[in-house]
């Protein structure tokens, strides 16, 4: 399996950049939004640069099956590997003219997560993993902080709100009450920063496959964990938190 993929991060790597580009063209413009039946905002950056990793994946790899938020799965159910897409990552952000929005990529085989990437083109950060080939962030390797404390630590989160959906909203406030610093820089852009050491924790009380994928990999990677809001290590699950693991075991005593 591993054989080739450092060739498939490489290349997921060069799309995400590509793709990136092109939400790049459209970003601080007066873009049209519209709103899918979830209400999630989608514009035609979103359309556009999914459009385009589709293409080029299915051009290198016409075997491998495809999943995106926007046009959803393709190719054979059976197939070993699959592509999770996530052509902006925060375009209520993106929208808003604010620069912490991604675009990623997952590379999943036999259901598991064994490489990610997360490029943050307003902000020239590209962060990508794959399993047994560490973590990088801009080319040089990266990994989490070594605070070991809640106490000492940077806490980040996409939201305040909906942690009460899943039981956990008095789990959130006494992680936020605990921390030394609680910030909402969200989305990938708070994963990206605890993979690469400048936070030590990240929170999501929704999420969907697409937003999780890369992030098991980087994670791990880098050092750290990504696991549901069991400590189940999944991207399904539809919740999410990271940690640099050393503070792992305290933050799921005050869960």
């Amino acid at each position: 399996m591993t054989n080739g993929l450092p060739e498939m991060l490489d290349f997921g790597h060069q799309i995400a950049w590509q793709a990136g580009k092109i939400a790049l063209r459209y970003f601080q413009t007066d873009i049209h939004t519209d709103y899918k039946t979830d209400e999630s905002p989608v514009t035609i950056a979103d359309r556009e640069a999914e459009h385009y990793l589709r293409t080029v994946i299915n051009q290198r790899y016409p075997d491998h099956a495809i999943l995106g938020e926007e046009e959803g799965a393709t190719g054979d159910d059976n197939a070993p590997w699959r592509w999770i897409l996530d052509p902006i990552d925060g375009t209520r952000a993106f929208v808003r003219g604010m620069p912490i929005f991604g675009v990623m990529i997952g590379i999943e085989y036999e259901h598991d997560m064994v490489a990610g990437i997360v490029y943050l083109p307003a902000l020239g950060e590209m962060v990508y993993a794959a399993r047994g080939l560490g973590c990088r962030w801009n080319g040089r390797p990266c990994q989490v902080s070594n605070v070991t404390t809640l106490d000492k630590s940077l806490m980040v989160a996409t939201r305040i709100t909906r942690y009460d959906e899943i039981g956990r909203q008095q789990a959130f406030e006494r992680l936020v009450n605990r921390a030394a610093l609680f910030r909402t820089w969200g989305d990938c852009y708070g994963y990206v920063l605890v993979a690469t050491g400048r936070a030590e924790l990240m929170v999501d009380p929704a999420m969907h496959i697409w937003d999780a994928a890369p992030m098991l990999p980087i994670l791990e990677e880098a050092g750290g964990t990504f696991t549901d809001w069991n400590g189940d290590r999944s991207v399904t699950a539809g919740n999410g938190i990271a940690t640099n693991g050393l503070i792992y075991d305290e933050i799921f005593e005050l869960l």
